[in-house]
């Protein structure tokens, strides 16, 4: 399985946002902008939540399993691997929802003055933010659940697998 790259959400992150303040600016001059959703930061954070739970557990059931506790339950490969694929796909979901988001919120800065247009920037940044703690997470997933390379399992003084 590929490692997720930060260049690549990176890309997303700022590809959906210069689309999504171009679409932004179109959309108010032809006439009225949808406003950001106050669940969209309450969904990414849920979603973050979720990640580092399951990134916590598995690293806490690898760490008993590699120091062979009596009664530590294994981490079966298949289940680890889904986590691993939720995680990435959150990830690139969540960078591509917050760079919506963020170009929205960046149009947004020019309309501070009207109390509605400031909450919906203001939901806009919590939308950043939460897709920040999704991708940070999802990260964290991914290296608790990597496996060894191929040199590291080569100890020094070992015979080498022929």
């Amino acid at each position: 399985m590929k490692e997720l790259r930060i260049r690549v959400l990176a890309g997303v992150f700022v590809v959906a946002g210069v689309l999504s303040w171009a679409a932004a600016r179109l959309w108010n001059s032809v006439g009225t902008l949808p406003s950001v959703p106050l669940a969209a930061p309450i969904v990414l954070a849920l979603i973050a939540a979720v990640l580092a739970a399951t990134a916590l557990s598995l690293r806490a059931r690898l760490r008993a399993q590699r120091e062979r506790r009596p009664g530590a339950k294994g981490v079966d490969p298949l289940m680890a691997a889904r986590a691993v694929v939720f995680g990435q796909a959150s990830a690139l979901v969540a960078a591509l929802v917050a760079g919506m988001y963020g170009g929205t919120g960046v149009f947004l800065l020019e309309l501070l003055d009207i109390p509605a247009r400031r909450d919906q920037a203001i939901y806009a940044g919590l939308s950043v933010l939460a897709g920040i703690a999704v991708i940070a997470a999802a990260l964290f997933l991914e290296r608790v659940c990597k496996l060894p390379d191929d040199e590291d399992q080569n100890h020094p003084g070992a015979e080498p697998v022929a």
